[in-house]
């Protein structure tokens, strides 16, 4: 162990005397005639020159201090030059650097002549062994001088011009840490530190590269750490860091404990190795550490370079594994933040913002529109971020949301200065306050996932139109076929008129025909582009007359039971039974043949209710968000879904509307919500039905 230990010393120091001597000369060759250029040619000489003699007689020859002196005095010659000259000597004290300054020059020569007079005095004596201890406690000091400087000087330099001298500052710190370190274990624990003087010439190697960069013209501004490899290498330096501590409380155990210094250690390393393994997989921990990194280490909160690519990347997403579009939006914009969970709102038909979509957003899921159409239209206006921490911003979400502890922040989703929705944003781990950087990267990412989610809602709506197109063009193939069909009944009406002989039988089979000819006149009249049927402007009207007549010629097919009655609604008679029609046909598909359909007829504060009830197979709730009223999508095999979306266009048109309640396995209620006519037309209405 001690052949290999020495072998790494030896080489070490030699590859760092090598590489300093390259340096040197390299900037020797420039011939600069500033000062500030030979002072470093001249500190990386003698830095090399001490290397060399480390590389050749070890650490224990009685110049090997001597010229790590030397090596101190050069470089803080060159840092006060560089601080006086430099843009920091205009604006910072000079008397209180100097004053560290002279001390420090003190302890240098003190400790220059500590180290030549102790090798005076023989070996083994108490005064020997008293001026090594002061010397290492000199080099502790003076180590601890020089990082202070090195701090002073790089805090007093300008901001704007940091970044030329970081390099070197950071380069020296880290030789002086290493030093300190160095000496510090020493002091306590002389027999340990074998295999700490055999690495500082590999540690002083590795910093050659980082002052060749750092000397290098115009490389600083060129050269940046990423984000990722900084936070890796501070991990790495807090492992290290950690080892470090770790190893020196053994030590000082040792020293204390005496002989229960093994079961002292052992308890100290299971709790520290128990520490570590609970803190380093915590999401808040992690979250912790990036928050700290980047407000300390960086001038901006966000790399924007790596998070316009991750944002990119989560919407763009494609594959049968995919997740849909509304869910990798609501994703893309929490990773931004650290949110753990997103809840995505659209506009709606009435203007205001409904529940869409969710990532990791469990538990408290809403169900109706849960943003007015007056507060989306101010968010419009302002395109303002709601940090909901801050008193009085909750007031844009309903109760349902504002009282949910996991509700932290809302981002505008605006294109073209149209709001198309929101983003309603979890809690970070680490909970903070939102600052500009944040309000900056939301609005632009808001803006993008608005344009995405614009482009896919004009790209159904393109799919739609097809849609509709090829139903139309199917649908204009048979209409001449339909009519020779409506001839053919109307032809089978008339001569059954004449030549049936069962009057039952006739009497039925006229009352199908002629309902047949009508239900086909109709149609025709609908899909013909020659002969639109033109509604009637709504009316007084009593639904029940309507409601029996429906229930008639659908009660061969399946019971249905017709109760209630109601005031005049004001509604056009053709509309209101192509609605029922649709909605009782959905409710005798889904309802098994025992189960009869219930038509309801009230009334209440929001005019006159007609309800449908049946207790078949039900509806899921997100069926009913995404898919019931939307045209196309049905789940009956070879069905159009044009049923459901054209009852709601027609109640729509008549100024009402069409509730749903619906549970998996328990049944459906369709709702139609008609409003109610002007009072005294009721017994008009009434006297004309009888």
């Amino acid at each position: 162990m001690g052949t290999l230990l020495q072998f790494v010393g030896d080489w070490g120091h030699a590859l760092a005397a090598v590489l300093f001597a390259a340096l040197g000369i390299f900037l020797f060759r420039r011939r600069e005639e500033a000062v500030e250029p030979r002072l470093l040619v001249a500190a990386l000489l003698l830095t090399s020159c001490w290397a060399l003699y480390v590389s050749f007689g070890g650490v224990s020859k009685p110049l090997s201090g001597i010229g790590e002196s030397i090596r101190n005095g050069a470089w803080l010659i060159t840092l006060f030059v560089l601080f006086r000259r430099g843009p920091a000597g205009r604006t910072a004290p000079m008397q209180a650097v100097s004053a560290v300054y002279a001390v420090l020059a003190g302890l240098l020569i003190l400790q220059t002549f500590i180290d030549l007079g102790w090798r005076q005095i023989p070996a083994s004596s108490d005064v020997q062994h008293a001026l090594v201890k002061l010397s290492l406690i000199l080099r502790m000091m003076a180590a601890v001088g020089c990082l202070l400087l090195v701090h002073h000087l790089y805090t007093a330099w300008p901001s704007r011009e940091r970044q030329g001298i970081a390099l070197l500052l950071g380069a020296l710190a880290a030789m002086w840490t290493y030093d300190l370190n160095l000496y510090t274990i020493c002091y306590f624990a002389p027999g340990r530190v074998s295999e700490l003087y055999a690495l500082r010439g590999l540690a002083m190697a590795l910093l050659a590269p980082v002052i060749a960069l750092a000397l290098r013209r115009n490389m600083a501004d060129r050269l940046q750490l990423s984000r990722t490899l900084t936070f890796q290498s501070l991990s790495l330096v807090a492992v290290l860091l950690y080892v470090v501590v770790l190893s020196a409380l053994a030590v000082l155990i040792e020293l204390i404990a005496g002989p229960y210094a093994r079961v002292i250690e052992i308890g100290a390393v299971f709790f520290s190795a128990v520490t570590v393994l609970a803190l380093l997989p915590s999401p808040r921990f992690r979250a912790l550490w990036k928050v700290q990194v980047a407000k300390h280490f960086f001038q901006h909160r966000y790399d924007y370079r790596a998070e316009w690519l991750r944002f990119g990347e989560t919407i763009g997403r494609s594959g049968a594994d995919a997740p849909p579009l509304f869910v990798r939006v609501a994703k893309a914009v929490a990773d931004i933040t650290d949110s753990p969970a997103a809840m995505l709102m659209l506009r709606d038909a009435a203007g205001g913002l409904s529940f869409e979509g969710h990532w990791n957003w469990d538990g408290d899921l809403p169900d109706a529109a849960t943003i007015s159409a007056e507060q989306a239209e101010r968010m419009e206006q302002t395109g303002w971020i709601f940090d909901l921490a801050v008193p009085g911003s909750s007031s844009a979400l309903p109760d349902a949301l504002s009282a949910s502890p996991r509700a932290w922040a809302l981002a505008p989703l605006i294109h073209y200065d149209r709001l198309v929705g929101a983003i309603l944003l979890a809690r970070p781990p680490v909970d903070r306050r939102l600052d500009w950087e944040d309000f900056d990267m939301l609005r632009a990412a808001g803006r993008q996932a608005a344009t995405y989610i614009s482009e896919a809602q004009g790209q159904k709506a393109l799919d739609d139109a097809r849609h509709f197109d090829e139903f139309n063009r199917r649908f204009a193939f048979i209409i001449h076929d339909i009519k020779n069909l409506v001839s053919q009944l109307s032809l089978l009406a008339r001569n059954a008129e004449r030549h049936a002989d069962n009057p039952d039988f006739r009497a039925d089979m006229l009352l199908t025909l002629k309902e047949s000819v009508g239900r086909m006149n109709d149609m025709l009249a609908r899909l013909s582009q020659h002969n639109r049927g033109r509604a009637e402007e709504p009316r007084a009207l009593d639904l029940r007359p309507i409601l029996d007549r429906v229930a008639d010629a659908r009660a061969r097919h399946h019971a249905l039971a017709v109760s209630g009655q109601a005031p005049a609604a004001l509604a056009d008679p053709a509309r209101v039974e192509q609605i029922l029609i649709h909605l009782i046909q959905n409710a005798i598909d889904a309802s098994p043949p025992d189960a009869p359909v219930e038509l309801r007829l009230s009334a209440d504060d929001t005019g006159v209710v007609v309800d449908i009830v049946d207790r078949g197979c039900g509806m899921s709730a997100d069926f009913i968000r995404r898919d019931l009223f939307k045209p196309f999508s049905s789940s009956k095999t070879g069905g159009f879904g044009l049923g459901a979306f054209e009852a709601r266009a027609l109640a729509q048109a008549m100024g009402g509307r069409i509730d749903v309640e619906s549970k998996t396995g328990a049944g459906t209620r369709f709702t139609l919500r008609l409003p109610r006519a002007v009072a005294g037309t009721d017994d008009h209405v009434r006297e004309k039905a009888a």
